[in-house]
């Protein structure tokens, strides 16, 4: 429990409230439900900064995220702008994890909603500049929200009335939902503690593509060298299991990728369990996600969940859905999702050092590790370098680059919806719903840009680790220091590296 001489990472905590009850497990928030009116905005942000904290490397940390804060909330005013943060703000599927007694967890769930019809009001008030596209995608969240208030008059009440106010701005918002390129630059730099030059890393994700896509032709050509690799491609994508059986080879790709990131000795510490489940409806959206048991909270499994076709799809939707599971990528999505990805990363987030690092935690160094991990994978010759998982891993990381490249492109408004969608298909072959979910995570998540960036963030590191220990390299020191600090900004990366 954050105590009172944490009086900064307590005022940070405020402006982060979600994210501190779940990735936390900082449970003194559950039942509460953060201030997001504009009056309540601005008393967190006056409440931040004060003494500097003992250790020089969390002093960094916490200083960027009180700055990453104030650039999202007072200079960009994203709350009036972006209604993600609202709708997290009443989610309460983070009370179905089993850190508590189950009593205890429904108490502090009823509280929550009660919560709603206040936190509700004080999204409309603040929720002024919606862009339509933005408020559209929003209105899917809310659907999946409605889902949990079957029985809740009041709070299903509230939010209808959010809703009513994100279809008024569906109809009459600004069609246009992008940030611009200073605004992007400038938020993904306060977020990283870094200076974002998107123009230098544009120009190095083309190099990027077009490794991944040699990369990507040479595997294709050792499965079959007579045809196209998008042939071969289309091939692997179709060999899926069926929507019934897609969790029960997420169970054997599980203990798979565990028992190899154990034998190489990858990570510090891979204990714990990892069960596998289905999505919740707030989260249909995703393709796959993992639920840690967090820094704070009693030991417990993580969940790595996934999200199979909706039984009334019809059968060719579902099929392209699918593909998405196909049976090399859903492997890398285990390695991601599990081992040595974000459930060993949670492993070592519950034993980080002091209470920032345990608390505050950098989206792209979270993501960038575990699509990082699919990286090492390869290089480390998983399935003794099967051309089809490699394949798969190089479609995966295609994917990552396009999504970065387009929202660059997106939000800096040199490239449109449909330039988008292209080049999801054409880059990343994508299709369909698949594509279409692509394209509106760029635009409804500004720094969906995390896993790529925070790849290359680590693999620069790497360089430089290998360079200046020499013989002393080694990947399991390497990633044990990287993690030992458990997610910070990229831009405070380097002091994995020493003294």
């Amino acid at each position: 429990m954050i105590t009172s001489q944490d009086a900064r990472l307590r005022a940070v905590s405020d402006l982060m409230v979600p994210a501190t009850r779940t990735d936390a497990g900082r449970h003194e928030y559950d039942g509460l439900l953060q201030d997001l009116s504009p009056d309540g905005v601005r008393r967190g942000l006056a409440a931040l900064g004060g003494s500097p904290v003992a250790d020089p490397h969390d002093e960094r940390q916490l200083s960027a995220f009180e700055h990453a804060l104030w650039v999202r909330y007072g200079e960009l005013e994203l709350h009036r702008f972006d209604p993600t943060p609202h709708l997290e703000n009443l989610d309460v599927t983070c009370y179905d994890r089993e850190y508590a007694p189950a009593a205890e967890r429904a108490a502090a769930r009823r509280t929550h909603l009660a919560g709603w019809p206040d936190a509700v009001d004080a999204a409309i008030a603040a929720l002024d500049r919606v862009p339509a596209p933005l408020a559209e995608t929003a209105l899917d969240t809310a659907r999946g929200l409605a889902h949990l208030v079957t029985d809740e008059p009041p709070a299903r009440a509230a939010l209808d009335r959010l809703t009513t106010h994100l279809r008024h701005a569906a109809r009459t918002g600004d069609p246009d939902p992008a940030l611009g390129e200073s605004a992007l630059a400038r938020l993904a730099g306060a977020t990283e503690a870094v200076e974002v030059d998107l123009t230098a890393l544009a120009a190095r994700l083309d190099a990027e593509r077009d490794a991944w896509r040699d990369r990507l032709i040479e595997a294709c050509g050792r499965i079959d060298p007579a045809v196209p690799a998008e042939v071969t491609m289309a091939g692997i994508l179709t060999d899926h299991p069926s929507p019934s059986g897609v969790l029960e080879l997420a169970v054997e790709l599980v203990a798979e990728v565990e028992a190899w990131t154990a034998e190489r000795g990858l990570v510090p510490y891979l204990d714990g369990e990892c069960r596998v489940g289905v999505t919740p409806p707030t989260d249909a959206h995703q393709v796959a996600t993992l639920t840690m048991a967090a820094p704070y909270e009693p030991d417990g499994p993580s969940w790595f969940r996934i999200t199979p076709p909706a039984p009334g799809w019809p059968a060719d939707r579902s099929a392209q859905w699918l593909s998405l599971y196909n049976r090399s990528g859903l492997a890398n999505i285990a390695l991601h999702e599990a081992a040595p990805g974000h459930h060993a990363h949670g492993r070592a987030l519950r034993r980080a050092a002091g209470d920032v690092r345990r608390t505050l935690h950098s989206a792209a160094f979270v993501e960038g590790w575990a699509h990082y991990c699919e990286q090492l994978a390869v290089e480390e010759g998983f399935r003794d370098g099967d051309p089809r998982f490699v394949a798969s891993v190089a479609r995966d990381a295609l994917l990552r680059i396009t999504r970065l490249a387009c929202t660059i492109g997106f939000q800096a408004r040199t490239m449109s919806v449909a330039e988008a969608r292209h080049r999801f298909t054409v880059d990343a072959l994508l299709a369909g719903p698949a594509a279409d979910a692509a394209v509106h995570r760029v635009f409804r998540e500004p720094l969906t840009m995390s896993y790529t960036w925070g790849k290359l963030a680590i693999l620069d590191l790497r360089d430089r680790a290998r360079a200046e220990w020499g013989s002393g390299f080694s990947l399991g020191r390497f990633h044990a220091a990287l993690l030992g600090l458990g997610a910070p900004p990229l831009g405070l990366l380097d002091r994995a590296l020493g003294d």
